[in-house]
């Protein structure tokens, strides 16, 4: 591969994933990234991310903005779970197939790493403010907002950790909303 082949953000993510992978996140160099990557350069690395730690969670703004948008867009009828619903839908949608094993391997490499970990819970919270924030935009009030984020949230990361490690046909927009029904249910038994 050249380093003038389209997707050097892509091939990077997947380069970073391989070897986080195989020989650990600490031990694994940007270089080795970059190189893995197609013989790109340390310098287009930091071009699209700002440390190796950034390649595992690509796409965070994006997702925020898939969640914020579905929400916007809601009927003014909706309740609060049925806009994230509807945010989680169109999140989950954005996943396509060629990210399980992206996903599978993600959760490998986090699992051992504190560093990288605590990224994630960071991920996880700036998804549910970004939610709870277009909730109450939409209206909803703020304690309402961030029950309703927060459980959306822990659904879809739930979902995603089932599809990722499953080796059934079935997509991630169809373990998303089983699962959050799952957690609606075991909510309205908590009384």
């Amino acid at each position: 591969m050249a380093r003038w082949e389209p997707n050097a953000r892509e091939r990077l993510v997947r380069s970073a994933v391989e070897l986080f992978a195989e020989q650990g996140y600490e031990a694994t160099t940007v270089t080795e990234i970059a190189e893995r990557a197609g013989g790109l350069t340390k310098t287009t690395f930091f071009r699209h991310f700002a440390d190796k730690r950034e390649v595992l969670f690509a796409g965070q703004e994006i997702h925020g903005r898939i969640v914020a948008e579905a929400i916007a867009e809601a009927p003014a009828s909706a309740t609060p779970l049925e806009m994230v619903g509807l945010a989680l839908d169109g999140l989950a949608s954005s996943f396509t197939e060629d990210r399980r094993d992206i996903g599978r391997k993600l959760r490998t490499v986090v699992a051992h790493s504190a560093e990288l970990q605590e990224r994630s819970a960071a991920k996880r919270a700036a998804l549910s403010e970004t939610m709870a924030r277009a909730l109450r935009t939409h209206g909803v009030s703020e304690l309402v907002a961030d029950l309703a984020a927060d459980l959306g949230v822990r659904a879809f990361y739930r979902a995603f950790d089932q599809w990722a490690s499953s080796a059934d046909s079935r997509t991630l927009v169809e373990y998303v909303p089983a699962v959050f029904s799952e957690l609606k249910t075991a909510v309205s038994v908590l009384e």
